[in-house]
């Protein structure tokens, strides 16, 4: 690579100078972002790249990469990138869902709580951690519990904002399901609060999604009530 990057050359994202956004919070829209060409390099050549990337940018903080303990680090972060953190980025790994009948004539909610799921944040790139709980009403089909999971890691594993993600895995489940009756919970803790900026390590972040039956205060009471057995 011969571009010299200075901040001449770093562009405005959106519009916003990054400079003035700070550490603002911003939520631009459902999708997440991406170029029309993410995936034009297959993920064996993304991987390479970053490896590059990620050892200039240890060598920019002055580590010492000869050493056997990081020698091996661009090429472990590249991997982890790719095949675990922001595997979801990838449409080729969203999880293939099975519906079945409601033969049990179900029609009461059903609750997956305590979702355990790890993130991270679009703006610092550090984790977010916590837990989901997804809720739907059948309207005539039933999905598999452990695809409740799956749905909510996959969205999860991209760079993420916790409005976004929590609209994100609702609306995947309403085009599944076929219904609006869904509820999905989410409350998490932010390392870009906790471990940087204001360092507040007890604050915590609650978002929620009521659709359909679930927006009306006698459900989410209901629900509510499941959350605390």
């Amino acid at each position: 690579m011969n571009t010299k990057i200075t901040t001449a050359n770093v562009k405005p994202l959106n519009g916003f100078n990054t400079h003035e956004i700070g550490d603002d919070h911003l939520f631009t829209g459902l999708e997440t972002p991406m170029k029309k060409d993410a995936f034009k390099l297959s993920d064996v050549e993304k991987k390479d790249k970053i490896a590059i990337l990620f050892h200039e940018i240890m060598d920019v903080l002055g580590l010492d990469l000869t050493d056997d303990s990081l020698k091996g680090t661009p090429e472990r972060v590249a991997k982890m990138y790719i095949d675990e953190i922001f595997s979801g980025l990838n449409p080729k790994n969203k999880p293939k869902v099975a519906l079945f009948d409601n033969k049990y004539q179900y029609n009461q909610m059903l609750v997956e709580k305590d979702i355990t799921f790890y993130s991270n944040c679009e703006h610092h790139f550090v984790p977010i951690i916590g837990k989901a709980h997804v809720s739907y009403i059948s309207a005539g089909k039933v999905i598999g519990l452990s695809k409740l999971n799956r749905i909510v890691q996959y969205y999860a594993q991209r760079p993420q904002v916790q409005e976004r993600l929590t609209n994100q895995i609702a609306e995947e489940l309403k085009g599944i399901l076929g219904t609006e009756d869904v509820a999905v919970i989410i409350d998490a803790k932010h390392l870009c609060v906790s471990s940087r900026g204001i360092k507040d390590d007890t604050s915590a972040t609650v978002t929620t999604f009521y659709g359909g039956a679930f927006n009306t205060t006698a459900k989410i009471a209901e629900l509510q009530n499941y959350l605390k057995l």
